[in-house]
């Protein structure tokens, strides 16, 4: 009777020590992945050094030139009181990417347009002087980027030729 009675508590016993040997297990894996955060994925201190050749690169990713598209020159008649009024003009539009010079491209006739139609409401006396070619690029460059999906894929709009008569 006495061989029965400890047999279960021997059943109990290698239960209970499948149950440390799994929290000990837990235990380690997470004791692992901490110490694998802490030295492969978190952010290393940079030294001044670093900061600086950071702050470099940055700079001159930043004056990188994006890719250019070409819009040829055109001629559009332009308001005034006095008479007949002409702007002959050439654009160069500077893209973020590759990949949106691409969607540029796609949508040139949609650009031009919009180039076109933007001109041809302007005055002589808008577009005379420094200011009024400032605020031409502006506009265009917030009209154009409306056309494209994310509203931001030109960079810079560059005149490359420009005349008024």
């Amino acid at each position: 009777m006495a061989d029965k009675d400890n047999a279960p508590q021997e059943k109990g016993k290698g239960g209970m020590k499948w149950v440390v040997i799994g929290l000990v297990v837990v235990l380690l894996l997470a004791a692992a992945g901490a110490a694998g955060w802490y030295f492969l994925l978190r952010e290393k201190p940079m030294t001044p050094e670093m900061k600086a050749q950071a702050q470099a690169q940055a700079a001159v990713q930043a004056n990188q030139p994006g890719p250019m598209i070409t819009i040829k020159t055109f001629v559009v008649n332009i308001l005034d009181e006095s008479g007949p009024r002409y702007l002959k003009a050439a654009l160069a539009l500077e893209c973020d990417n590759d990949l949106m010079a691409q969607e540029v491209e796609a949508r040139r006739p949609q650009i031009q347009d919009a180039i076109l139609l933007l001109i041809s409401n302007k005055t002589y006396e808008e577009l005379r002087d420094l200011q009024g070619k400032l605020q031409l690029r502006a506009e265009l460059l917030r009209r154009l980027n409306d056309l494209l999906p994310n509203h931001s894929g030109i960079k810079n709009i560059y005149f490359t030729d420009f005349v008024v008569q």
